[in-house]
């Protein structure tokens, strides 16, 4: 049993998994595939060691099965295939006491703050699983986390059928937003200078796309529109051009959803919500009927994850997949499999 600890400068090294039996809450997993995430990105350039506190195994976007269970646990059994959602909640909080656990005031978020699922096994607390159905695989379930992230960004918008939707950003999130978006019979149309990425959202997706670089996306809008604008706008990229046009392209009281984290305050034109009366909508992580969503859209059909497969590496390979994935524009997601031989 291995485990691929970050220990700072772009490195990781292989040792040793910490093998934790399980409390009598908790389920120990044998992890099968684990996502590289855009936070996961951040750590591997050392912009969060302060927060992660190095050497540390990272990693939450994950599938996997039971291999053992505490003696509380009930309602799964070993063999099963899940998920994690990998929140760990206080419970006590005023936040947690009126159900809003996903943005409790001492969250804790697994693979960032606590060890996550670089590792053969992985020990987690019960109540953060999520089974898979037989109709998705392992593969498909480690896209089940980023794309429970865009089904609570839908969520928040209450996009309906009909409606035209503006996604700002055309990297991971803003591409499942997209597809989300049209599993609910929304008109999409994603914004992105990058090339390939909109190639991805046109052919793998069917939705359309426009470069913001070339085009005067507010004219571009407000044509597609009939000179109505979006009734919703997703802010996925975190840019400044984005926060300038996400008020220009929205419709009289349109909603936009801050999904993008912004490394600096960003200058908002409130007079547009004051005019317009907009709406904006914060979105953060997911919640528990996310998870079911996400599952429920591979499991159907409705959204096809496998096109957002860039790469997979063995674990012992975990520093190619995420060099494979640095300043590639063109990657979408790149699997670590954890327990290959």
């Amino acid at each position: 049993m291995i485990a691929a600890q970050y220990v700072g400068n772009k490195s990781f090294e292989i040792v040793p998994a910490t093998d934790k039996k399980p409390d009598a809450d908790e389920v120990k997993i044998a992890v099968g595939y684990v996502g590289i995430c855009g936070t996961d990105m951040h750590v591997y350039h050392g912009v969060m060691d302060a927060r992660v506190n190095p050497p540390q195994t990272i990693g939450h976007e994950m599938s996997g099965t039971i291999v053992e269970k505490g003696a509380d646990v009930t309602g799964f059994d070993i063999g099963e295939r899940i998920v994690v959602r990998p929140l760990d909640w206080c419970g006590e909080c005023p936040t947690c006491e009126a159900g809003l656990t996903h943005i409790c005031q001492n969250l804790k978020f697994m693979g960032i703050d606590t060890p996550g699922a670089f590792q053969s096994n992985w020990t987690v607390k019960a109540r953060t699983l999520h089974k898979l159905p037989a109709s998705v695989s392992l593969k498909q379930g480690a896209l089940i986390e980023p794309l429970s992230v865009a089904c609570h960004d839908i969520s928040r918008s209450r996009l309906k059928a009909g409606e035209k939707a503006v996604i700002l950003g055309g990297g991971p999130i803003g591409q499942l937003v997209a597809a989300v978006a049209k599993s609910v019979g929304a008109d999409v149309l994603v914004s992105e200078p990058n090339e390939a990425r909109r190639a991805f959202a046109e052919e793998k997706l069917g939705v359309k796309s426009v470069n913001p670089l070339e085009q005067d996306l507010a004219a571009y809008v407000d044509e597609w529109t009939g000179t109505k604008g979006a009734d919703v706008v997703f802010e996925v990229s975190g840019v400044k051009p984005a926060i300038d046009a996400m008020t220009q392209v929205a419709a009289r009281r349109g909603r936009i959803v801050m999904v993008a984290i912004h490394s600096q305050k960003p200058e908002i034109d409130l007079f547009q919500f004051f005019w317009k009366e907009l709406e904006l909508l914060g979105a953060r992580v997911y919640e528990g009927a996310d998870f079911d969503w996400a599952i429920d859209l591979i499991a159907t059909g409705k959204v096809d994850v496998e096109p957002f497969i860039s790469s997979v590496n063995g674990l012992k390979d975990i520093g190619n997949a995420f060099a494979s994935m640095d300043n590639n524009p063109q990657g979408m997601k790149a699997l670590v499999e954890c327990n290959a031989e």
